[in-house]
C-alpha cells in the first residue's frame, strides 16, 4: 500500500468507525488487519515502515582495505590516484576477491568524497551563498559567440564585466580575445559604469593578465602591460584557481555570459561590421537594466542605482589600450599583423612605419601623420586592401586593374557599385582598355574628397549624357552635392531607379550609331572662290594689274 493511499485508509476508518461501524466490518470494508484498524484509531498518522536491513555483499570484508587505499590518494599526485577498476583490479590479482566490478564502483563513487571530508578537504561541490557590498566587487570574463560579419559566420569573443551586488553587466564584442581586447573592456566597462570598483575583481587565469601560475597557491606572476594597467587604475586582482573549480568562484559572470549569448545572440545577429554590433550591445546593457535577477525585489537598473554613487572615481586621463610597433611596408604596400595583411597607400612602399594595434582596428602612422586606417579581421592568413590605396600605381599599369584583389574587396564591400561597372566598361569602348581605365581611376580619386554617394550619383547623371569623362563626372557630383544642400532635386536619377537605369545604358556614340542615318544631300559644293579676295596678297597682286 503507497503512502498517499495509507493515509486515505486510516482517515476513512476513522471517519466510518465514529458512524458506528464495528471493527469486524471495517477489515472486510477495507480489505486490511485487525491490526492496521486498530493502529488507524489510534493514531491519524500512519507509522513508517521500518527499512530492510541493508544486505550484505561480497566486497564487506575488503571495504576497509579499499578506504586505506582512498586516504593514500589524498597525498598522490592527481594523475595517478585509484580509479574504480585500479581497485576492481588489485583486489582481483592481489587478494583473490570474487566481487563485481559495478558494486566496487558505486562504493567507491560514495566512499571518495566521504573520505575527503573525513580529511577536511570539504565536500567538492557545496556552495557558500554570499553577501556582496555595493560597488564593492565585480566578476570579469569572456564567451565565444558566433557573428554573420559582412556575409561570413565568423567567432568573436564576448567580454563581460559584472558588479556583484547589483549584477549590473558591461558587455563588448571583439575579433579575439587578446591583451588589446582585455584592457579595451574594462575602459568601455568603467566609462560606461562611470566609475571603478573599490574592492576586488575576480579573473581567472587569462593569457592576457597572466604569465605564469605559481604553484598550487593563488599567487601568479602577471603580464607587464596588465601591471600597469591596474596600477594606472588602482583595480585589486583576485586570481580564481584553475579549472572547473576556479569557475564557481565567479559564478556571476559565467552566468552573465550565457544568459545574454542566449537571449541576444540567438538568432545569430547579421551585421557588416563589429561596430554596429556593439552598438546593439549596448541597447541590449541598457533594455537588460530592467530585468530582476532570481527572486530580487528590484531591477538591475534599481539596484545598479544604489552602488553607482559609491564607485571610485576614473582617473583624468584613459590609459592608452593600444600595442605599438614598427614595421617596413613591403613592395605589394602591406604591412603584416598578427598573420595578416593590411594595405597602405603605394608611395610608402618600402618605408618604415608605425603601427597602433587596437583591439577592433589598426592605425598606420608616417610619423604623426595618419595614412591608413582598418578594422582587424577576425580570422588568420587573411588580407584587407583598400583600392584606394593602390590608385596611384594603377594608373601607370591600368593592366592590373581588372584581377586586382582590393577592387574585388570593394565590390564585395559594396564601395565598387554596379554604377561604377557600367561606366568603366562604357568608357573602355568608347577610349579603349587603358585610357578607359585610367578615366576610372580619376573619377576613383574623386572619392578622396567628395562623399561617395555624390560621386556615384554623377556617374549614374553622366551615363545617361554619354559623358564618359572624369571631367564630365566630376560636374555631375558636384551638381549633385548642390542640390542635396539646397534639398532640390538632382540632376541624376534618383536611387530608386539607379540600378534600372545601370542595366540598360546606352552612351550618346552608340546612340547617334543606332538612329536611322541621314538622307543623301543633293546640293552643289559652295564656291569658295570669292574668299580669296579677303586675302591680302590677293589682293595687292590685282591692285598692281589694274594699276598697269
Amino acid at each position: 500500500m503507497a503512502a498517499e493511499s495509507r493515509a486515505q485508509v486510516f482517515a476513512g476508518i476513522r471517519r466510518d468507525y465514529r458512524a458506528g461501524i464495528s471493527k469486524r466490518e471495517l477489515q472486510r470494508r477495507y480489505h486490511v488487519s485487525f491490526e492496521t484498524v486498530q493502529a488507524a484509531l489510534d493514531s491519524a498518522w500512519p507509522r513508517q515502515r521500518r527499512p530492510m536491513p541493508p544486505r550484505g555483499s561480497r566486497l564487506d570484508e575488503f571495504k576497509s582495505l579499499v578506504d586505506e587505499w582512498l586516504r593514500a590518494d589524498l597525498k598522490a599526485p592527481r594523475k595517478q590516484r585509484h580509479t574504480a577498476m585500479r581497485i576492481f583490479d588489485r583486489l582481483r590479482d592481489e587478494h583473490d576477491a570474487d566481487v563485481s566490478y559495478f558494486i566496487v564502483k558505486k562504493y567507491v563513487a560514495e566512499r571518495r568524497e566521504e573520505i575527503r571530508v573525513e580529511a577536511g578537504l570539504g565536500p567538492s561541490r557545496t556552495f557558500i551563498p554570499q553577501t556582496h557590498v555595493p560597488g564593492a566587487e565585480a566578476e570579469v570574463d569572456f564567451g565565444d559567440v558566433t557573428v554573420e560579419l559582412a556575409g561570413r559566420l565568423v567567432v568573436c569573443s564576448l567580454f563581460s564585466l559584472r558588479m556583484s551586488f547589483s549584477g549590473k553587466a558591461v558587455h563588448q564584442v571583439f575579433a579575439s580575445a587578446g591583451q588589446e581586447a582585455f584592457l579595451e573592456g574594462h575602459v568601455h566597462a568603467f566609462r560606461v559604469l562611470g566609475g571603478l570598483p573599490i574592492g576586488k575583481v575576480r579573473y581567472d587565469n587569462l593569457k592576457a593578465a597572466i604569465a605564469s601560475v605559481l604553484g598550487f597557491s593563488r599567487a601568479r606572476k602577471e603580464t607587464e602591460r596588465w601591471t600597469l594597467f591596474r596600477s594606472h587604475y588602482g583595480l585589486d586582482a583576485f586570481y580564481c584557481q584553475p579549472g572547473l573549480e576556479g569557475a564557481h568562484e565567479k559564478g556571476g559572470v559565467e552566468g552573465q555570459v550565457g544568459w545574454f549569448r542566449r537571449n541576444h545572440f540567438v538568432p545569430v545577429p547579421k551585421v557588416a561590421s563589429l561596430a554596429e554590433l556593439n552598438e546593439m550591445v549596448d541597447a541590449w546593457d541598457q533594455g537588460d537594466d530592467a530585468r530582476r535577477i532570481g527572486g530580487r525585489a528590484r531591477t538591475v537598473g534599481e539596484m545598479f542605482a544604489i552602488e553607482q554613487p559609491l564607485l571610485a572615481p576614473l582617473p583624468e586621463e584613459e590609459f592608452e589600450t593600444g600595442r605599438w610597433s614598427h614595421q617596413r611596408v613591403d613592395r605589394y604596400a602591406q604591412i603584416n599583423m598578427r598573420t595578416n595583411r593590411y594595405s597602405v597607400p603605394v608611395r610608402f612602399a618600402g618605408r618604415k612605419v608605425s603601427i597602433l594595434l587596437r583591439a577592433s582596428d589598426l592605425i598606420v602612422y608616417d610619423g604623426r601623420t595618419q595614412i591608413a586606417r582598418h578594422e582587424r579581421l577576425p580570422g588568420k592568413m587573411e588580407a584587407r586592401l583598400e583600392l584606394d590605396h593602390y590608385l596611384e600605381a594603377l594608373i601607370r599599369k591600368p593592366g592590373a586593374m581588372p584581377g586586382a584583389t582590393a577592387l574585388e574587396q570593394a565590390r564585395a564591400a559594396g564601395r565598387f557599385t554596379p554604377v561604377h561597372d557600367a561606366w568603366w566598361e562604357a568608357a573602355r569602348k568608347a577610349h579603349g582598355d587603358a585610357e578607359g581605365t585610367r578615366a576610372l581611376i580619376d573619377v576613383l580619386l574623386l572619392h578622396r574628397h567628395m562623399a561617395h554617394e555624390y560621386v556615384v550619383a554623377g556617374l549614374a547623371a553622366a551615363l545617361t549624357v554619354g559623358a564618359l569623362t572624369a571631367d564630365g563626372v566630376a560636374l555631375e557630383a558636384r551638381k549633385a552635392a548642390d542640390a542635396h544642400r539646397t534639398g532640390e532635386p538632382g540632376p541624376g536619377p534618383s536611387r530608386g531607379c539607379l540600378r534600372r537605369q545601370v542595366n540598360n545604358v546606352t552612351s550618346l556614340t552608340e546612340h547617334r550609331l543606332r538612329t536611322q542615318q541621314l538622307p543623301d544631300d543633293t546640293r552643289p559644293l559652295p564656291d569658295m572662290s570669292k574668299y580669296d579676295d579677303l586675302l591680302p596678297s590677293r589682293r595687292r597682286g590685282r591692285e598692281d594689274q589694274a594699276g598697269g
